[in-house]
C-alpha cells in the first residue's frame, strides 16, 4: 500500500519549522519525518474527516472542552467513530504539547476515515487515523492587527447547509479554499463570503462581527456560519463591556456602514478589517471597541482552559 509522506512547509509558510517536531499519530509519538498516512485513506481521497484548530496560551489549552464537543459533534454527524473518548484525546492534546515542549502553540487535532479502498464507502474504513500537531502559527502580520485588514466580497458563495453544513468542521474545505483564492487574486487579505439569498456569512477561516450604535452584530448560525469558538468568547467579552450583542441576518451595506468591523479565528483571534470592496470602514482606522475587545481577549487566553505543564 502506497504511503504518502508529510512533507515541511515552504519557506514562505507561517508556521515554525521545529526539526525536532513530534506527531501524535495513532497512539504514538513519532518524528515529523515518520507521521505518514496511508494514500488510501479516504481524509486524503474525499476529504472525509473532522478536524480543530486549537491555541495553548502559556501553558493553558484555550477553550479545550469546547474545541472537543464540536468536534466529536462533527464526527457524530459524519457518522464518523474517534478512537479515542473525550478524555483520552484531552491526554494526548497535552502529552503532544509536552513531547515539543510548547506552552505556547497552534494545535491541528485531525479524524479522518481512516484507510479504505477507491470506492466512496464509508464501511470499508475499518478504523479512523487520529493525528495531533503541535506547533507555530502567525496568520497574519503584527501590523494587521494594529492598522487592520483589507477584504472583499468573491464570486464564490458559502455552502448550501443542507449541501455541506458549514457548521461542520470537515476535511472538506475547498468552498473556503476557492474563496481564498479569489481574494488573493483580487489583491486584498480576505475573502468575504455571501449565502445563496446574498446575506453575509463569514470569511474563508473567521466569523464576522461589526459594531454601530452601541451594537455588536455577528450573522446567526442558520446563514451558513461556523459556530466558532472565538466567536462565541467574543459575544460574552462585548456582553461583559455593555455592549448590546446581536446575531442577525444582514447583508453588505450594513458593513459598509458600520463604524467597526472585525473577524475571528482560533488562529486570527480578532483581527479589525478597515477596508471591504474598497469602502473605507469608519474613518479607515481600527475601531476603539475592536481594541478593547482585544485586549479584553488576551487577558483570559492563559485563565480559561486545561492547563498544564512541561
Amino acid at each position: 500500500m502506497g504511503i504518502l509522506k508529510a512533507s515541511s512547509p515552504p519557506p514562505s509558510s507561517n508556521i515554525g519549522v521545529v526539526m525536532s517536531l513530534k506527531i501524535y499519530l495513532d497512539g504514538k509519538l513519532v518524528d515529523r519525518e515518520q507521521a505518514t498516512v496511508s494514500v488510501f485513506d479516504h481524509g486524503l481521497l474525499y476529504g472525509d474527516g473532522v478536524f480543530e484548530g486549537i491555541r495553548a496560551y502559556n501553558g493553558v489549552v484555550f477553550k479545550l472542552s469546547e474545541h472537543l464537543d464540536r468536534l466529536y459533534e462533527s464526527a457524530y454527524t459524519l457518522m464518523l467513530e474517534i478512537p479515542l473518548k473525550k478524555d483520552e484525546l484531552e491526554k494526548a492534546v497535552i502529552e503532544t504539547l509536552k513531547a515539543n515542549a510548547l506552552k505556547d502553540a497552534y494545535i491541528r487535532l485531525v479524524v479522518t476515515r481512516g484507510t479504505g479502498d477507491l470506492g466512496l464507502d464509508p464501511r470499508k474504513c475499518k478504523k479512523a487515523t487520529l493525528f495531533i500537531i503541535a506547533d507555530k502559527i502567525a496568520l497574519y502580520p503584527k501590523d494587521y492587527y494594529e492598522k487592520g485588514l483589507k477584504i472583499a466580497t468573491v464570486p464564490t458563495i458559502r455552502n448550501h447547509p443542507e449541501a455541506l453544513n458549514p457548521q461542520l468542521k470537515t476535511l472538506n474545505y475547498l468552498n473556503n479554499i476557492l474563496a481564498k483564492i479569489e481574494a488573493t487574486n483580487a489583491g486584498v487579505d480576505e475573502a468575504l463570503l455571501l449565502n445563496a439569498q446574498g446575506y453575509v456569512t463569514e470569511c474563508t477561516g473567521e466569523n464576522i462581527f461589526y459594531v454601530k450604535g452601541g451594537r455588536l452584530v455577528t450573522p446567526p448560525p442558520y446563514v451558513g456560519i461556523l459556530k466558532g469558538i472565538t466567536r462565541e468568547t467574543v459575544m460574552h467579552l462585548a456582553r461583559e463591556a455593555g455592549l448590546q450583542v446581536a446575531e442577525e441576518v444582514f447583508t453588505r451595506h450594513d458593513l459598509y456602514t458600520a463604524e467597526e468591523v472585525f473577524l475571528t479565528g482560533t488562529a486570527a483571534e480578532i483581527v479589525p478589517v478597515v477596508k471591504i470592496d474598497n469602502r473605507t470602514i469608519g474613518d479607515g482606522k481600527p475601531g476603539k471597541k475592536t481594541f478593547s475587545l482585544i485586549e479584553a481577549f488576551r487577558r483570559i487566553t492563559d485563565k480559561e482552559g486545561t492547563k498544564y505543564s512541561l
